[in-house]
């Protein structure tokens, strides 16, 4: 969760930054069909993810009081099957603190005694920061109704600093003790913390700096994941770390590392080198967290992330709300031939929400765009690429207006990137960009499945190798959906797509 240093409207909207656009240029009629909003106001990161009794939990970063950044508390969604949400009312309001970024657990075994009736209590842990002394320390709250209401027990852990927050919780069975994952955010380092009961805390152990490196660190997560092609059993652990600048896209961004855990220390493996991997090759994914306690029956690994940047986030042009979250994703880890790379796909829930399904195959391109036999602006396509002797394959996304959002491949320089610098209307300046991820294009063909809706792609590359995540923002009226290849041609060996809408769902 990020600190502004100032509530100014010039500081809120950045350097660089112009007026935003009227908000009915981006209005109700064009909400996102299949990504969480809020029905109004500011969101940023998600907080709290936990699963409970048939119910995913979805908690995030809330203004209640208007659509900038401000008056932080936990706002609350629940779901039953990760793609249709119900909206419900404030979980953690501001009070004299704001409730900033954090995590929820179920208390199975009452350790802090919370518990009521035998029922395992719902445990928050957030950031509290007092806007007039700037402190940040970390707070517990905790429910006994399913996340409905909340009881807030007070401050657990304090060291007197204005930039330490985020706390990711988790229960670590082989030491049989809480941990708890904070960042001391402009020293780019994370600091672990163990308690027997949530409310009594003790440092273990630092991290970092490591990796990429920025003004700040933020949102940290700690899964362990089996290994996809390594060794028979082999378990690794995956530790993100978001940073509020400096990232792949330009701006926020998060990377991760893939090591070991004892309960006290993350140590990375030692092949693990000194550069940056990220998460997401774009501008907008960030602050991604993993969801606690799935069922035992549920073996992914899910998470899901802010879909924004905090260069420009006050400024984006959507009304009433103004925040969205990516699609949650599955998160799974391989041993690659480049050491241990994660994986990520949308959860397979998705797919309920298909309709209008269309298809086509072995058609050629050339310097003409071709239209593809799909239209609208929330829709799932998945398409076989070879690249043939084109120097660039486009597919385009083009609005009423001339304006458009490309997403390509360039054989030669073996790289996939979403070109969003003529999407729609000028709004900030930091806006208008290309972004790219190096892919291995060496056998001449790639699988790119795009999820859009309205104002957002998320790109999977080969499978989910890579991924892209944009936000656009089109300058009115249908959207139309069409290929082409630039000097020389291509041939989409296989295409699907649908139109994804919540209606559909069973």
């Amino acid at each position: 969760m990020r600190r502004l240093l100032t509530l100014g409207a010039a500081a809120l909207i950045g350097a660089g930054a112009s007026l935003p656009v009227a908000p009915a240029a981006f209005a109700d009629e064009v909400r996102p069909a299949y990504h969480f909003a809020p029905a109004r106001n500011w969101m940023n990161d998600p907080n709290g993810l936990v699963y409970f009794e048939g119910e995913y939990h979805l908690f995030f970063q809330y203004n209640p009081y208007g659509d900038r950044w401000g008056h932080m508390s936990w706002g609350h969604a629940v779901s039953r099957d990760l793609v249709t949400w119900e909206e419900l009312p404030v979980a953690i309001p501001e009070t004299d603190v704001m409730a900033f970024s954090g995590s929820v657990v179920i208390d199975w075994n009452n350790t802090s005694g919370f518990g009521k009736n035998g029922r395992p209590p719902m445990v928050a842990a957030y950031t509290g920061y007092d806007p007039k002394t700037k402190n940040q320390s970390q707070y517990i709250a905790y429910s006994n109704d399913k996340g409905r209401t909340w009881t807030v027990h007070g401050k657990v852990l304090d060291i007197g600093s204005t930039e330490f927050r985020d706390p990711k919780v988790f229960w670590h069975a082989p030491t049989r003790r809480w941990v708890m994952l904070t960042v001391r955010a402009v020293e780019n380092r994370l600091s672990i913390y163990t308690s027997p009961d949530l409310k009594t805390w003790t440092h273990a152990s630092d991290f970092g700096p490591a990796g990429g490196r920025g003004k700040n660190w933020e949102c940290p997560d700690l899964i362990e994941l089996p290994v996809e092609g390594g060794r028979p059993g082999e378990k690794r652990w995956v530790l993100g770390i978001n940073l509020g600048d400096s990232g792949v896209g330009g701006g926020s961004g998060g990377q991760y590392f893939v090591g070991n855990f004892d309960g006290v220390h993350f140590t990375p493996d030692p092949s693990w080198g000194r550069e940056p991997q990220w998460m997401d090759y774009g501008a907008d994914f960030y602050a991604a967290v993993s969801w606690n306690d799935l069922p035992k029956t549920d073996p992914r690994r899910i998470w899901i992330g802010w879909a924004n940047d905090w260069r420009y986030a006050n400024a984006i042009p959507t009304y009433p709300s103004r925040g969205l979250m990516s699609l949650p994703r599955v998160v799974s880890l391989k041993q690659t031939p480049e050491g241990y790379r994660i994986t990520q796909a949308p959860v397979q829930e998705v797919e309920t929400l298909r309709s209008s399904h269309q298809s086509a195959s072995a058609f050629m391109l050339g310097e003409n765009r071709t239209a593809l036999p799909i239209q609208g602006g929330s829709v799932e396509l998945d398409l076989e690429l070879e690249l043939g002797s084109a120097e660039q394959v486009q597919i385009a996304l083009t609005d009423d207006k001339g304006f458009e959002t490309l997403i390509g491949v360039t054989p030669k320089t073996n790289e996939v990137f979403i070109d969003r610098t003529r999407s729609g209307p000028h709004f900030h300046d930091a806006f208008a960009d290309r972004h790219t991820a190096s892919v291995d294009l060496k056998s001449g063909r790639v699988r790119l499945r795009a999820f859009v809706d309205q104002s957002i792609v998320e790109l999977y590359v080969n499978d989910g190798q890579t991924t892209i995540t944009d936000r656009f923002f089109p300058g009115g009226g249908g959207l139309k959906w069409s290929a082409s290849a630039r000097g020389g041609t291509a041939t989409i060996r296989k295409f699907d797509g649908w139109t994804l809408d919540k209606s559909k769902v069973p």
